[in-house]
């Protein structure tokens, strides 16, 4: 059983909600998700949510400029508020994004089974890369990075090929990338909200950390 930890040189900037998910069934298109992520879009376009400060503040501090790399949850923001939907991909990562949107927090979602060893949020190292989704090589020296014992795999704008969610991902593994200025009752309300719709639309179980 993986556990997470975080790395001293983070501990001061990144406080990480972790969800570990079980007993998952990922569908590529779930059309109960159709209402909820139509009025989640409305929502933003209607009244959008200020971008949360202390994300970008989050990259600032290990040196990156967050404008030439963007938060996941800043990308799906513009997105939105430009009139385009919520990318669907399947019923694991549609959620995910949801959440994102909504929270204004950058989420990583993996597929655990493709995880090996235990999970570290730590500085990327110089030279370190992997295989991108949709994107070419994602370099992460110096960057906020998970790894496990075979190295990085995600971070808060870009996840990995190697260990992303498919309809085969029976256990997943959500990484909510939370400033330390995020209260931790905050952060908990948020893994409560997506472990709840992680269970209505995937019948994934959260378990407890190790």
């Amino acid at each position: 059983m993986s556990t997470f930890t975080v790395a001293p040189d983070l501990a001061e900037i990144v406080r990480p909600g972790v969800l570990w998910l079980e007993g998952a069934t990922v569908t590529e298109a779930d059309a109960r998700l159709d209402a909820p992520l139509a009025a989640a879009e409305a929502a933003v376009r209607a009244h959008p949510p200020e971008e949360i400060a202390a994300v970008r503040t989050m990259y600032k501090r290990v040196g990156i400029d967050p404008t030439k790399r963007r938060p996941s949850s800043e990308a799906l923001l513009r997105r939105v508020r430009k009139g385009e939907p919520l990318p669907r991909i399947n019923s694991m990562v549609d959620v995910c994004n949801w959440c994102s949107l909504e929270f204004q927090l950058p989420y990583g979602l993996y597929d655990a089974d493709h995880i090996e060893g235990d999970v570290v949020l730590r500085l990327g190292l110089p030279g370190e890369a992997y295989a991108g989704i949709r994107k070419d090589e994602v370099h992460v020296g110096g960057r906020i990075t998970l790894a496990d014992r075979v190295g990085p795999f995600g971070n808060p704008t870009s996840d990995s090929v190697r260990t992303m969610v498919t309809t085969a991902t029976a256990r997943a593994l959500v990484v909510v990338f939370a400033p330390t200025e995020i209260e931790p009752r905050r952060v908990d309300h948020v893994l409560a909200v997506t472990a709840e719709r992680m269970q209505m639309f995937t019948g994934a179980r959260a378990r407890p950390q190790p």
